[in-house]
């Protein structure tokens, strides 16, 4: 190739080449800086975007993990404050089935012995059937039993069983009808083992369900965590060290600069020519 061209210019296209090459070195570190990401699409790193993008869904399914516990956890809460409710007012109708159980009791204490107990007897019924959250209800008869999802695929479930806290029904109450009385000596008599069973069933059922909220909330707090670790495993994969990239972006703005002037110097080799046809 001939030293002294106008057609080929050596020096300006090699330059060119490296002017090039440092634009789209800084055009990908501007958009590091622009994104905060190093991976922002898979052109970027194919392999590693693809995990990401595994990862970040398996972040995004742990919401709907949250949701569930925190409504399953709701409704047993709910159900546990009634359960508490109904465990008070048994004691208060001991208390009155007690008292009426006494022979010497004239005709006006016993009604009002047995009125009261027939109050705290249905405040029991009202307390079942409003202890509803999301219209779900773990105390009724037929009451809804809790499963939470407690993985992100769905495969793993985590269940609180219903107890059944309703007057007469076949759980804790069975044996206090929702007629129940203490009008007469007799029927007091034989209520106070039916209460005492009663105490002693309602705690049990209270019990389980304290330990499903317990077990609820544990996993509540395990899978933050877990979404937590997730998250900040993508931030190592995909993220940029943007205190890098700025000192990067200061050395190819630089670079940048001088390759400009080396192009100018290039494009200026063919100049000298001129003066040999003059």
């Amino acid at each position: 190739m001939p030293m002294n061209s106008v057609n080929t210019n050596v020096g300006a296209m090699v330059a060119l080449q490296n002017l090039n090459t440092t634009s789209q070195q800084l055009a990908i570190t501007q958009s590091r800086i622009n994104t905060g990401l190093k991976v922002a699409s898979a052109k970027d790193n194919g392999a590693i975007w693809a995990i990401a993008q595994n990862q970040r869904a398996a972040s995004g399914s742990l919401n709907a993990v949250k949701d569930s516990l925190q409504r399953g956890s709701s409704t047993v809460d709910v159900a546990l404050a009634a359960g508490e409710t109904i465990s008070d007012l048994l004691l208060q109708m001991k208390e009155k089935t007690l008292a009426a159980s006494d022979g010497t009791l004239d005709t006006n204490s016993r009604v009002a012995l047995n009125e009261d107990f027939k109050s705290l007897r249905d405040q029991i019924g009202k307390a079942v059937n409003n202890a509803d959250f999301n219209g779900a209800n773990m105390i009724k008869s037929g009451g809804t039993t809790i499963m939470a999802l407690a993985n992100s695929d769905g495969s793993q479930l985590i269940t609180v069983t219903a107890q059944d806290l309703s007057l007469g029904g076949g759980g804790a109450l069975s044996g206090i009808a929702s007629t129940a009385s203490i009008g007469t000596q007799t029927l007091a008599s034989s209520m106070i083992s039916l209460v005492d069973t009663a105490i002693t069933q309602v705690s049990s059922a209270l019990s389980s369900l304290g330990t499903g909220s317990k077990s609820l909330q544990s996993h509540l707090t395990f899978v933050g965590k877990l979404q937590d670790t997730l998250d900040a495993g993508i931030g190592n994969l995909v993220d940029a060290d943007l205190a890098k990239e700025s000192a990067r972006l200061q050395a190819l703005q630089t670079k940048q600069q001088l390759g400009i002037q080396a192009l100018s110097i290039a494009n200026q080799a063919t100049a000298p020519l001129l003066s040999l046809f003059r």
